[in-house]
């Protein structure tokens, strides 16, 4: 069953009729195919929604189109590889829009967004308002867990920010993302997309810091053939790739002056122009811009436009560093460790100590910094155990001292790919920054037994460590030779999971 009603193909050309027949039965639309010579007697069809016309540039081509312009009373899409544009010029005001052959459905996407669910619908050729979508409540619903899904954390900087997506969501309301460079103010925007009526249309990013001044407007507003030098064919630029959808700024702060005035103008009127055209496209994009910088501070020093920031700032989102969310460094590790065993790119374990020690380091480089680290770890130490010993020079001024005994979970050997990480182990690894050494040692009793002190302590001192791991090791053996060497019946009998137990014997270098 088709998901749309049908379109009207007309074309005198067999081969290229149905290689672009197949293009629309792709994308779920019912297609009827027909001749030039027929048209007349189809564009009355009351489940029509629109005509599609291909041709070339000869005269008589153009008169058909003409012809079907007039007599429908539907959007006409015009396609065509013809290099005279007088033709088309004649009748392009009239035409729903004019695409350039061979097509692709990547073209049409943002287009048969707009038209209408039937001919009934009201239909202006120069501003067409898409259908709006509404979605019901467990739909919203979902949209809503997706947002959770992509934004991990359980600090209350993190709640807060899903709870302010879910506000702004649905709405067309333009948002500005603030933060440090590496926070994730992208993984935000895409947030955002998919929490919005506007999901199922193109999410479009671009980096304004990253293209130069002089291609910036022509990468927005795109071009028409002969420009400038090295034009050849007229170009999209995003605004028409994210129509019906959501355009991405990222690194607004880094947009010349010049192009802030361009940008202010579309914001404003909703309008462009190519460059080298005068022709004006009308979009429905939602705007979303994120940077780095404090823009109140670019405007003192005339670096960005004042009129422009209150036009984005309708509604912030200020993301907050790493280092101030420490809580959800276990979270994060858990979630970059199991994307990477799905992606085939290995994986790491890390001791609760290495844990507490990244928990405690300043993360200048914050979200992105971590994945870093974790990328290189599991390099460095394929399916390995990381330490605080193993882990680089810089980290381990901020090593946690005391010595806790409970490891994280296995991935398991059967090569599934999922890590489960306990909330108790990551509740306890948290908690374990902020405890006093007296808590310590009620936390270490809780995951496994650790004898009464029986001996006083020496004038000289003692290495407890060095004494822990003796007294450690002897209660492992006695616990092996009890069970007749089964790891699992003797790590039952330590009071611990037997994937614990392994990873001790491979510490200590026990056979079993």
């Amino acid at each position: 069953m088709a998901l749309h009603p049908p379109i009207l193909l007309i074309d005198d050309n067999q081969t290229r009729i149905q290689q672009v027949e197949i293009v629309f039965q792709f994308m779920g639309y019912e297609v009827k195919t027909i001749s030039s010579h027929k048209y007349a007697d189809y564009l009355q069809e009351i489940n029509l929604v629109c005509s599609i016309f291909i041709g070339e540039g000869i005269q008589r081509q153009f008169m058909i189109l003409n012809e079907i312009v007039e007599m429908a009373r539907i959007p006409v899409i015009f396609i065509t590889d013809s290099s005279d544009e007088m033709g088309v010029e004649k009748v392009h005001e009239k035409l729903f829009h004019v695409l350039p052959s061979p097509l692709t459905h990547t073209q049409l996407i943002p287009l048969l967004a707009k038209l209408p669910v039937n001919r009934l619908n009201t239909f202006n050729s120069v501003a067409f308002e898409a259908p709006k979508i509404v979605l019901n409540e467990s739909e919203n619903e979902n949209a809503l867990s997706l947002v959770a899904a992509r934004l991990k954390g359980n600090s209350t900087a993190m709640v807060q920010i899903r709870k302010m997506i879910a506000q702004v969501a649905e709405s067309d309301a333009t948002v500005l993302i603030l933060g440090e460079s590496g926070t994730g103010k992208e993984v935000v925007a895409h947030a955002l997309h998919d929490a919005s009526l506007r999901r199922d249309k193109p999410f479009v990013p671009i980096n304004c810091g990253a293209i130069p001044a002089e291609l910036l407007e022509s990468e927005l507003f795109g071009h028409e053939k002969g420009a400038f030098t090295g034009a050849l064919r007229a170009r999209q630029g995003r605004f028409e790739m994210a129509e019906g959808g959501t355009l991405f700024l990222d690194e607004i702060g880094d947009m010349p002056l010049s192009m802030q005035v361009k940008l202010l103008r579309v914001l404003q009127e909703r309008n462009f122009e190519r460059v080298g055209g005068n022709k004006t496209i009308y979009c429905d994009v939602r705007i979303i811009a994120a940077t780095h910088r404090q823009l109140e501070n670019e405007i003192k020093h005339n670096r960005f436009r004042e009129d422009l920031f209150y036009r984005l700032n309708v509604f912030p989102i200020e993301m907050p560093p790493l280092k101030e969310r420490t809580e959800d460094i276990p979270v994060l590790i858990e979630e970059l460790m199991t994307r990477m065993a799905k992606a085939n790119r290995g994986f790491v374990r890390l001791t609760p100590n290495a844990l507490a020690t990244l928990m405690r380091y300043e993360w200048q480089g914050n979200v992105r910094e971590l994945a870093n680290l974790i990328e290189r770890l599991a390099i460095i130490y394929p399916k390995g155990l990381v330490d605080v010993d193993d882990l680089p020079e810089k980290f381990k001024q901020y090593r946690f001292e005391a010595e806790i005994d409970f490891t994280l979970p296995d991935i398991l050997e059967d090569n599934n790919d999922e890590i489960k990480v306990r909330q108790e182990i990551v509740e306890n690894v948290t908690q374990m920054t902020q405890t006093t050494a007296a808590e310590m040692q009620d936390l270490m009793r809780h995951h496994e037994y650790i004898p009464e002190p029986t001996m006083l302590l020496p004038e000289e001192g003692i290495d407890l460590k060095e004494y822990l791991n003796t007294m450690e090791l002897d209660l492992i053996r006695q616990a092996l030779d009890e069970c007749n060497g089964v790891v699992a019946h003797a790590a039952k009998r330590l009071n611990m999971r037997r994937t614990t137990l392994v990873e001790k014997l491979r510490k200590f270098d026990l056979s079993r």
